[in-house]
């Protein structure tokens, strides 16, 4: 028997807990633990459960922003973190997915893809929503300008590596990536890590967003 995915849920408003929780009721093999609506609550959950997923609203109360997800990755680092949230700020969006965060939602977006996140994350893998993609592939407000050539000309990649970052970007854990291609887990880590060590990246979630500034199909 497949142990059941349990969530907290962290969201200063009651009928958006509620809401979610309606959708939650209706997919497989996933449980709400616990609710939150402010900060304090919220890290009292993140200590007495071992929760698998929190689905965190970056707005709530006594939420210190992204510093907030590194705080939360520190005290329970197997806890996977989706945002969902409306913000939309680019720098934002880098900033949760460099934090730790697995999954990033808008509340505006469709209520299939919290879903989607979900299956992704609990899968070992990363979600963006629409928008976010849209988002992350813009350049930083506050970035230096790069050069035309340089913004069309991103690091040369073997067909493998285009093949592994192309998966990793929608969501696929390592041993769906060995079944695709048909080689081993082992190989398929190895390419993974050999492309962000590469790419100077340091997670899928990285992987990801570089992904969408190529152009490529995210999860």
């Amino acid at each position: 028997m497949i142990r059941p995915l349990t969530a907290i849920l962290a969201d200063d408003h009651a009928i958006v807990r509620e809401g979610l929780k309606l959708l939650i009721s209706a997919m497989e093999n996933v449980s709400v633990v616990a609710e939150a609506a402010d900060g304090e609550s919220l890290l009292g959950h993140v200590r007495g459960t071992r929760a698998d997923l929190l689905i965190l609203d970056l707005g709530m109360p006594g939420v210190a922003g992204i510093q907030f997800i590194s705080d939360i990755r520190a005290l329970a680092p197997r806890m996977k973190i989706l945002v969902l949230t409306a913000n939309i700020e680019p720098r934002t969006v880098r900033a949760a997915l460099d934090a730790g965060a697995s999954a990033y939602l808008t509340k505006d977006g469709d209520p299939e893809e919290l879903g989607a996140a979900i299956e992704a994350v609990k899968n070992g893998g990363t979600y963006l929503a629409q928008t976010v993609r849209f988002a992350v592939s813009e350049p930083a407000r506050n970035s230096r300008p790069q050069p035309a050539q340089e913004m069309l000309s991103p690091i040369p990649l073997t067909r493998r590596e285009h093949q592994i970052l192309t998966l990793v970007a929608q969501g696929m854990t390592a041993r769906e990536i060995a079944e695709r291609l048909g080689i081993s887990p082992l190989t398929a880590r190895k390419h993974r890590e050999n492309l962000m060590r590469k790419l100077n990246l340091h997670s899928a979630a990285e992987l990801t967003a570089y992904a969408v500034r190529l152009g490529l199909p995210a999860g």
